[in-house]
């Protein structure tokens, strides 16, 4: 019986790379709450809130990173190879200028996970 996967099992990408894998055929998955990810996503992105998640070959993000580290880890433990979060998750890519034009400070959402 494989060993139970834990946090530091999870493969974390920074935005940049992130970004990168959109043009391959990685999947973003926000796993932030329709509200959330309503008010602001990444382009191309799926919202599909945490725990309902069945897609292989993905990269998980949410408001800081907190709970798409979750969501990878339970995937892990399911028995999924090809798991990715990213770090610091949207509000990373907004703080990092991915978001485009867009007004960063609107963009983020209050967040217990981010300081």
């Amino acid at each position: 019986m494989a060993a139970t996967k834990k946090a530091e099992d999870v493969v974390n990408v920074d935005v940049y790379t992130a970004k990168g894998l959109l043009s391959t055929n990685h999947h973003y998955l926000d796993v932030r709450t329709v509200e959330e990810f309503n008010k602001s996503h990444v382009d191309g992105a799926l919202n599909v809130p945490y725990m309902f998640i069945t897609q292989e070959g993905c990269n998980f993000a949410c408001n800081s990173g907190g709970r798409s580290l979750r969501a990878s880890v339970d995937l892990l433990n399911a028995g999924f190879e090809h798991v990715s979060n990213m770090e610091g998750g949207y509000s990373k890519w907004v703080d990092s200028g991915l978001a485009g034009d867009k007004p960063g400070e609107e963009l983020k959402t209050a967040c217990k996970f981010r300081p």
